[in-house]
């Protein structure tokens, strides 16, 4: 069943982990309908979560530059993602 952690507070993985189960008690129609609404919205808000912590640690990604003579230079933040 669902956590009580606020979603907005849980990890990549918590998120994923419990998003996993949500869809999959979803798929196995285990719940009556009621619940059934609770759980794709808590699945919903667990999926947005799990992009955001994705998106932010595309955002930290560094790529390596290089110098003239092919060394390494420094980090530059990728950009675009």
């Amino acid at each position: 069943m669902s956590s009580d952690t606020p979603v907005e507070e849980m990890s990549f993985e918590q998120a994923m982990a419990e998003l996993e189960q949500v869809v999959g008690q979803l798929e196995r129609g285990e719940v009556p309908l009621d619940q059934s609404i609770a759980l794709y919205e808590r699945g919903a808000k667990l999926k947005a979560r799990c992009e955001k912590k994705l998106k932010d640690a595309e955002e930290k990604v560094a790529a390596i530059t290089l110098d003239a003579n092919g060394e390494p230079a420094g980090l530059k933040t990728v950009e675009g993602l």
